[in-house]
């Protein structure tokens, strides 16, 4: 005999096994890393991203409880990402430290490139976007930032310790500038589609940490 589908109650999720709900929530958060860096936060809806991810229009709350925490799940997502991509370049001891820091530039050059210059830094994008974003973000942009500039300033300590820059140099210092050089280095590339200003910053860093 043919039973008769089991109807839900109204307003009830559907049961979900814990990797099939953690699959589709990652989804979700990497159909919207790939429209927040090139769209923005604020010209992103969430049916553009339910649609690309295959998520039925209406299961969103089920991973989120709102496009303020989708976009939290998203810098922290983001922030590891980069961090991950930045280590591979920074912990490459077949290199010197100043090389570490121009592989970066190299593979992050290559990667504007492949995605025609449409795509750039989603923290960037997002701090450009401060004024009209939950106040919540800036602590969390902020703890990125922060987590990146450690990671240049370690290795300039090594570029100093190995003579490759000046004794005087403070790490710190200049690894904030780095971060402030480039996002503007990147909005510019994306502006006029182009290599050209993340080239010109990283000469002008590396002659400036070389003088200093």
């Amino acid at each position: 005999m043919n039973q008769l589908p089991v109807k839900r109650r109204r307003g009830r999720p559907p049961k979900f096994s814990a990797a099939s709900y953690q699959n589709t929530r990652d989804a979700l958060i990497q159909v919207g890393l790939g429209v927040l860096t090139e769209k923005g936060y604020s010209y992103t809806g969430i049916d553009e991203i339910l649609r690309q991810a295959g998520v039925p229009k209406g299961s969103f709350y089920h991973y989120f409880d709102n496009k303020e925490a989708f976009g939290a799940a998203l810098i922290e997502a983001y922030g590891r990402f980069f961090a991950n991509k930045l280590e591979r370049s920074l912990s490459d001891s077949n290199l010197s430290p100043l090389a570490r820091i121009q592989a970066f530039v190299d593979d992050a050059r290559a990667g504007m490139h492949r995605f025609g210059y449409r795509r750039g830094c989603l923290i960037g994008n997002l701090g450009q976007e401060m004024a009209a974003l939950p106040e919540s973000f800036r602590s969390l942009l902020r703890e990125v930032f922060q987590d990146w500039e450690a990671r240049v300033a370690r290795v300039l300590e090594e570029a100093r310790q190995a003579g490759e820059i000046s004794g005087h140099t403070e790490p710190e210092q200049m690894a904030k500038f780095f971060w402030i050089g480039w996002e503007g280095a990147v909005l510019r590339a994306k502006l006029e589609q182009s290599p050209q200003p993340l080239d010109q910053f990283a000469e002008g860093f590396m002659a400036l940490v070389r003088s200093c």
